[in-house]
């Protein structure tokens, strides 16, 4: 497929300089991993510049071939055992106030992960007991069992991305299954309906508006709260190519439907990834 021109309204804000080496030195400091560098976020220089970040644990490398995702994809590294408490530590470095904790998924591992999620969630608790917390986890397989002990940690928020509309998961999510990831949002609410949840998706892969508006019921009948709709950048000419760019006015009714259909906090626009600004869903409510 041709590639086609990024447009105009695409440009991402610049950072500042000295915030950003700031918080990089408290990065390496740590020996911390973040999405932000990992995946290749547009927004990287703008929220390190608001010395925010997505940390990123269990590693840098995944066990699964989203054609998305510009995660480094093979054999993981072992798990640092240290990292829950660096992670705590650089949150109260940095200030941060609503501190935003992803991973790779490694479904190497018997839990994948998730007894990990929960070791940072009490490490940051402890460290500084004030700051809310999201997780934005993986599907561990749809296991019930790993899943609770994330929600019995007691994040503020669980974050699980749909991603794109089922349709397009054999070629973009050809690991994952639409229906279990649905059951990982409603299963949360069925441990802890305290705990709110969140989901995101991309837009301009190939998806019809009808599948969009169709995942957002979907997401609700589910009893998801916030939602975040973006616009698909692909990393490489080896990644799922941009079909579309989607123009802000469709965002702008995507986020008007959302609301519509129930969502307590929206974002949508073509740079919104599922961390950017994420306390603002805290602050709304």
């Amino acid at each position: 497929m041709e590639r086609i021109k990024k447009p105009e309204w695409l440009r991402v804000k610049a950072g500042v300089a000295k915030e950003n080496a700031f918080v990089q030195s408290i990065l390496n400091k740590f020996g911390l991993n973040t999405v932000c560098s990992e995946a290749a976020c547009p927004n990287r220089a703008e929220c390190y510049g608001r010395k925010t970040v997505t940390f990123m644990i269990l590693g840098k490398t995944c066990t699964r071939g989203c054609t998305f995702c510009n995660v480094s994809k093979g054999i993981p590294e072992p798990v640092d055992e240290n990292e829950p408490e660096h992670v705590a530590q650089a949150v109260k470095a940095l200030d941060i106030r609503h501190a935003v904790i992803t991973s790779v998924t490694r479904d190497d591992l018997p839990d994948g992960g998730a007894e990990h999620f929960a070791q940072v969630i009490e490490a940051i608790r402890e460290e500084t007991p004030d700051v809310t917390i999201e997780v934005l986890i993986p599907d561990f397989k749809g296991d019930l069992e790993a899943l609770s002990k994330v929600a019995k940690a007691h994040p503020d928020i669980i974050n699980h991305n749909v991603e794109t509309v089922p349709s397009l998961y054999p070629e973009v999510r050809p690991q994952a299954d639409y229906l279990r990831s649905l059951a990982v949002l409603k299963a949360v609410k069925d441990f802890d309906e305290t705990i709110y949840t969140k989901s995101g998706i991309m837009v301009g892969l190939g998806e019809q508006p009808d599948e969009v508006s169709a995942v957002f019921t979907d997401l609700r009948n589910v009893r998801c709260d916030f939602l975040t709709i973006g616009q698909y950048l692909s990393p490489s000419k080896q990644h799922h190519p941009v079909v579309e760019y989607i123009h802000p006015d469709v965002f702008s009714s995507y986020q008007k439907e959302a609301y519509e259909k129930g969502f307590l906090y929206v974002a949508s626009g073509p740079l919104v990834r599922s961390s950017y600004m994420a306390e603002q869903a805290m602050q709304s409510i």
